[in-house]
């Protein structure tokens, strides 16, 4: 399968199914954030941003910001592209990749981004990346640390309800 998720089908690439990914799947994931970056619906802000999302089996959903007059009703493109993974049935990732058109820094994601990102393990990789394709590898937890996740709601707590 090599189709593009944007128009309702996977775009999935070749890593062979382990957590490392190589330097070509890096690069073509930045370029699927940069185009996702292209479909953002940002018109109060003008700050558009895409994310490409990569799967542990190797598929990739991309997302962009989509911005509602009710200014908290818009969505982020990282929390765009995980639920769209997450409805069809992904919740494992590697990777994803972040683009703006921020040219002298690094895209980073929001709080609620990074705790979204977090909800689905704080060992994957960011990919934080500039228009000229250069980027900044870090994981959910060096974005996020000390973090709160699932696995801290099933651990022991003083009850205080009757």
């Amino acid at each position: 399968m090599d189709k593009d998720r944007s128009s309702g089908e996977v775009k999935h690439m070749n890593d062979h199914g382990s957590r490392q990914i190589s330097l070509e799947t890096v690069k073509k994931l930045i370029e699927q954030s940069q185009q996702a970056k292209e479909r953002a619906y940002c018109p109060y802000s003008k700050f558009r941003v895409g994310a490409a999302l990569l799967t542990l089996d190797n598929h990739v959903f991309a997302g962009c910001n989509v911005e509602n007059a009710c200014y908290n009703l818009g969505i982020c493109a990282e929390r765009n592209a995980i639920s769209k993974a997450v409805s069809e049935g992904h919740t494992s990732f590697k990777a994803i990749a972040i683009a703006s058109d921020l040219n002298d820094q690094f895209i980073s994601p929001c709080g609620g981004c990074r705790q979204f990102m977090r909800e689905f393990g704080s060992h994957w990789e960011v990919y934080l990346s500039k228009p000229d394709g250069s980027y900044q590898k870090m994981t959910v937890s060096e974005l996020l640390p000390i973090s709160f996740g699932p696995e801290d709601l099933s651990k022991d707590k003083v009850n205080s309800f009757p």
